[in-house]
């Protein structure tokens, strides 16, 4: 999406990692109806986003309680397949916004898991014995989202310290690039 192309536009200029940010911190389900009523407005962002496809819940699938199961799913796939951590986050995201699937159901993550190439017994393996040092991973750099000043997704952090919220066109990423490139070559 934007940041692949900007990544590919600008190369080793810079370097895109994604971090952990909850939505749904806390377990909880809500009303169906309402969740549903909810996800209508993706039908933006998703015009927005050529390449990503958001599609209104029509799943029969109850709505993912949690943003917490995800988040340290992909935080083990980061720590024993970190060469498949992108396809999985791409993965994930394909299965919640577009095919309405409840990602906070284990079976569906080891199932997406498996379908970009992670063992699954490997991946059993690091999250029954990592499975705390996972989710701390995920509650620190949630905790410290938060601390710069995030408030959700979506959400670029530039050097660690600058904030942009929302969606941005792939030209103010860029802008915003060239100009904290040149503030730190007069600094």
């Amino acid at each position: 999406m934007r940041l692949d192309k900007l990544e590919a536009q600008m190369g080793d200029r810079i370097n895109v990692t994604w971090k952990a940010f909850l939505l749904r911190a806390e377990a909880k389900t809500g009303d169906h109806g309402a969740f549903v009523e909810y996800t209508k407005s993706w039908i933006r962002p998703g015009e927005m986003e050529p390449e990503a496809k958001f599609t209104v819940w029509a799943s029969e699938e109850t709505q993912p309680a949690s943003s917490i199961p995800a988040q340290v799913a992909f935080k083990a796939v980061e720590a024993i397949r970190p060469e498949l951590k992108k396809a999985y986050h791409d993965r994930i995201l394909r299965a919640y916004f577009t095919e309405n699937r409840n990602i906070a159901e284990s079976d569906v993550l080891m199932e997406l898991a498996v379908d970009v190439g992670v063992d699954a017994d490997e991946l059993a393996k690091a999250g029954t014995t990592r499975r705390e040092e996972f989710t701390k991973l995920v509650l620190d750099e949630h905790n410290g989202a938060i601390e710069k000043g995030v408030t959700g997704i979506p959400n670029v952090v530039f050097e660690d310290q600058m904030p942009v919220p929302g969606a941005q066109p792939l030209e103010t990423y860029v802008h915003l690039v060239e100009r904290i490139e040149k503030h730190l070559a007069n600094q």
